[in-house]
Formats: C-alpha cells, structure tokens, sequence
C-alpha cells in the first residue's frame, strides 16, 4: 500500500549505531582478526560483569544460545520442556533440537508472560526444564518461576531475547537462574546484527558451552592460528558452528557501555506513550510492575476490540495508511502448520495466548526515535482509536 506524502513515515526500527561503532569495526578490520578472538572475549567479561553473572558465553544468535543451555543442562530425547505460547518460535525450535518436546503453557492476561498456574496442569513425569520468556522486555514473576521450578526439580534456561537491560527486585535479568540466554539480533536492545549471549554461575557448564560452540574442540580452540596458541586440537564432542565473532563484539562492546543510556531512550519513548494514550479506553497499555524494570524493548498496545468498530487489522493497516510501521509479537505456536502437524495443537488450547494475540500490536520504539516521530506515532493512533468508536444513537441506545 502506498504511503500518504501528507504523513510522516515512521519506520518500526532503526538501529541506534553511531561513529563509535564504526571506529571500533574498523580497528578490528585493521588488526587482521575478524572472527572470533581476544575482542570476543573482552565482550563476554564486560558483559558478565555487566548483569553481574560469573559467566558470559559469547555465540551466534539468540537460538544457539538456548541450544546450548539446554545442552549443557543435559537435556535428552523424550524430555519435555515448558514454554509459554505466546514467544518466538526459536524458543521452542531449541528444545526439538535435541529431540525434546516443547509443552506450551498458557500467558498472564496482565504481563502476557509464563502462567505458572497453567504450566501446573501440564508438568508430567518426563518433564526437565522450564524457559520462562521476559515477553518484551517486562521480567517474569521470577520468584514464583524459582519456586515452581525447585518444587518439581526442574532447571530453568530464561528466554531474555527482548531483557537487556532489565532487573527484577534490583538484580539484573542474567544473574537470577542457572542459565539466562540473550540475543542481539538487530532488533534488539544490544544489536551487533546477528548473536547471542549465554550467562552462567555454573562453571563447568560455561566450559561445555564454550567447548561445544565451536566444533567440540577443546578450550581456546580459536587461539590454534595465533602465535600463543599451538596447531593441535581435540575433538570432544560432536559440537556446533556458533562462535561469535570479533567484529559483532567490536560493536557488542561500544553498545554496552551505552546500554543504560539506549534504555533510558526507550523508557522516554515508553513514558511519552503511557501519558498520551492514558485517556483513551479502547486501548490497554503495558504496566512496568514495581517490583521489575523492564527493558521497553518492545511497546505492546493492546486493543479493546468491544470497544472498536475495526478489528486489529484494520488498526494496523489505517497506521500504515498514515506512514506509521507497526508488527505483532507474537503469533502463538499453536496456531502455526508445524506445531499442530507435529504435536497435536489446535485453536482453542490456550484461550488466553489467542485472545491476547488477536488484539495486540507493537509500536515503533527505538533508541534512534525524533520527537516528530513519536509525536507521529502519538497523533496516528490516538486519531484511528477515537474514529473508530462505535456511534451510539440517543433515542434507543443501540450501537451501530
């Protein structure tokens, strides 16, 4: 569809890269080592730092750093993981990897995060772990996950893909459980294009990781080319190709010294939404609980759809008649081909997951973001939601 002229295009992203991120790609093109090495592991000290874990285990993306956790903690064939419906697909995609069955489980209508009562109903005997994902950067209720999790001997790999930087009760998301798994895709609060981050306190686990993330080679297996390497090398294990790489921590480095200042310049955007939609009683806006502090990496509005005379689409699709670029996070697993095909799902599971999923739309909210965008953003919605309240006719009291 084409675009008013009359309207300001607003794009959903725009990566918050600068000339400190050039200089710092550059210097590592200039040394001759592009992939990974001692810039690579530079990153993972300052990020476990960072959080506060002892262990930071630098990979290729968001997935393998799930693959990995789930690896390292021992998961096996005919295992079952709980997930909540409401995620990404990689969430689950990492459990089948090591041919375990991904069991959804319902969300919170409030957080749209892991509903610990329904993952109640659906634990079984075969079950090993649990992924509690941080739904747009806004932390579980972690305590009660721990809890959960201790009462029926499970381990827990948290999905923090959209929570850096985010606390829950003054610890940052990464330092709570045996495993937390980040990603910086380019989307993300930390964006080094492609990557991931796995943070530990369990040493000999961060070692396997390390170990099977590039081929199961022994340790230090990228030194083998370096003259304070040596040329022999073990294969251990039957690993995997998920190293990083020094140009992504060239970049990974420069963004996290700036994490706390990207964050603060979402929460803006986040604060100037929840004040301009406060009045308006067909949308429901996201709540940071005081207890936690999320990362904004996402803005979920969700629409009041008795309230409207347009469904979700219609919403969506008179933004971007208006130039604003909007998308919808996420789709519930059990409503795609693969998931009802191979584990039996249908509409109708999971009442919750659908019902939140059909009203829901994320809003342009990034670091990069003007004033006049947000405003943009800002006058589109809070216009499309007023002209579609339903007309109520005075004499009868009908709707039409």
């Amino acid at each position: 569809m084409e675009t008013s002229k009359a309207f300001l295009e607003v794009p959903f992203h725009r990566a918050a890269m600068g000339d400190e991120e050039v200089e710092a790609v550059a210097a590592v093109i200039r040394s001759g080592w592009l992939t990974m090495g001692p810039k690579t592991v530079e990153f993972e000290h300052a990020f476990a730092e960072y959080v506060g874990a002892s262990h930071a285990i630098a990979v290729s993306s968001g997935t393998a750093a799930l693959h990995l956790a789930l690896e390292a903690a021992g998961l096996s064939p005919a295992d079952e993981v709980l997930l909540p419906a409401i995620t990404f697909t990689a969430t689950a995609e990492a459990v089948i990897y090591l041919g375990a069955r991904p069991v959804l489980v319902d969300v919170d209508p409030n957080t749209m995060n892991f509903d610990v009562r329904d993952a109640m109903r659906r634990i079984t005997s075969r079950t090993r772990a649990i992924i509690p994902v941080h739904f747009g950067g806004q932390p579980c209720d972690m305590d009660e996950v721990h809890r959960f999790a201790q009462r029926h001997g499970l381990r827990i790999v948290e999905d923090a893909a959209h929570a850096l930087p985010a606390e829950y009760k003054g610890k940052k998301i990464g330092a709570l459980s045996e495993f937390t798994a980040f990603s910086f895709y380019t989307t993300k609060t930390l964006a080094t294009g492609e990557g991931g981050m796995i943070t530990t306190d369990n040493e000999p686990a961060a070692a396997r990781m390390r170990m099977m993330r590039l081929h199961g080679i022994g340790r230090d297996a990228w030194k083998r080319y370096q003259n304070d390497g040596s040329w022999h090398y073990e294969v251990l294990e039957a690993g995997f190709k998920y190293n990083f790489t020094d140009l992504q921590a060239a970049i990974g480095r420069v963004q996290l010294r700036k994490c706390d200042e990207l964050r603060a310049a979402r929460l803006h955007i986040a604060l100037s939404y929840l004040e301009a939609f406060k009045t308006l009683d067909e949308l429901v806006l996201p709540v940071e609980l005081p207890d936690r502090k999320t990362s904004w990496h996402l803005f979920v509005l969700r629409l009041q759809l008795k309230k409207l005379k347009i469904d979700r689409s219609e919403f969506i699709r008179q933004l971007k008649k208006r130039g604003i670029c909007t998308s919808v996070h996420f789709i519930p697993l059990h409503l795609h081909p693969f998931y009802q095909r191979k584990y039996g799902y249908s509409r109708g599971d999971f009442p919750v997951a659908e019902s939140e999923y059909e009203s829901c739309l994320s809003l342009p909210i990034y670091p990069m973001m003007s004033e006049r965008e947000v405003t943009a953003v800002i006058t589109a919605v809070s216009e499309i939601a007023s002209q579609a309240r339903p007309v109520t006719v005075a004499v009868t009291g009908a709707q039409l």
